[in-house]
């Protein structure tokens, strides 16, 4: 079992902590700091989990929201499962299964 690291995303819950609700609202308040994204990829930093972040961004969005980056990233330790391949303790293994031979069997005459 391995663990691994994995970053939580709070920017809508942060926003709505402030009184914003639609992302649409952050296009001209990031403007207003420098930082030019589209509504489209406004939408997409607040609905998801970026898998990179620019500083910029960070500090405008800390800006606006008054608030910590540890506001907006929380770590997470996640333990991994390992994948299950199928070779477990249960039932026959590959090598035990055999094919049975088909019977090939003549309908009879007069039908």
């Amino acid at each position: 079992m391995t663990v691994r690291t994995v970053m939580g995303w709070n920017l809508r819950q942060v926003m709505a902590t402030h009184g914003m609700y639609q992302t649409s609202e952050l296009v001209p308040l990031l403007a207003e700091r420098g930082v030019h994204l589209s509504r489209e990829h406004v939408y997409r930093l607040v609905a998801r989990t970026p898998q990179r972040l620019n500083m910029d961004v960070l500090a405008a969005l800390c800006d606006i929201l008054d608030c910590e980056p540890n506001d907006l990233l929380v770590p997470t330790v996640v333990e991994d499962q390992p994948a299950k391949t199928g070779t477990g303790d249960r039932g026959p293994g590959i090598g035990d299964l055999r094919p049975i031979r088909a019977r090939v069997r003549r309908p009879p005459e007069g039908r």
